[in-house]
């Protein structure tokens, strides 16, 4: 899964974020898959996801593991019983050659956020073709607890997921910078 490694992130300046560090993902739909069924999987007790958009902050905790992850015509579904959600990652036929490709995901990225010199928050960001934000997944956070609640001292061990992660399909492993920083910053 691991591709041949990028070490050095892209540095973006991003209004309304701030400084990011990034790490661009292929988006071919065996990846796409792979990355989405990990996350959701392995990781689902521990992350929120949803929309980050400017004026708007989705964020969604699943209620169990998925019952079911399936694709049908370039969508991945991910079940969790009560509610579920569709994602466009690969070749999608039925809106036609525009429409399929504007849906699907053009862009998938690994970021971390700065504030001053260290780290302060984890995820995965994908954008579909017209560069829309399809969704974010926050990664468990050394300075918030499950609930989100800030813990009275960093705990790095909550960067498992990340490590793991960035491991499988960057092929790098930890970066001592992401254990530097001492508490949480909004963007």
């Amino acid at each position: 899964m691991t591709a041949s490694p990028i070490t050095e992130p892209q540095i973006v300046d991003e209004p309304g974020n701030g400084l990011l560090h990034v790490w661009p993902l292929p988006t071919d739909e065996k990846t796409l898959l792979a990355l989405l069924t990990d996350v959701f999987t392995e990781h689902w007790a521990h992350i929120f996801f949803g929309v980050l958009i400017p004026g708007s902050a989705l964020e969604v905790a699943a209620p169990n593991a998925p019952k079911r992850i399936s694709m049908y015509d370039g969508y991945v579904t991910v079940d969790f019983g009560r509610w579920h959600f569709h994602l466009c990652i690969g070749e999608h036929t039925a809106s036609g050659p525009e429409l399929g490709r504007q849906r699907r995901c053009a862009r998938a990225e690994f970021y971390r956020r700065i504030s001053g010199q260290a780290p302060t928050s984890w995820g995965i960001r994908l954008f579909n073709g017209v560069g829309d934000q399809q969704m974010t997944v926050m990664l468990p956070n050394p300075f918030l607890d499950d609930l989100q609640q800030i813990l009275p001292e960093p705990d790095f061990g909550r960067l498992a997921a990340w490590d793991a992660l960035r491991q499988k399909f960057l092929g790098i492993g930890p970066d001592p910078l992401d254990r530097t920083g001492t508490g949480f910053a909004h963007g």
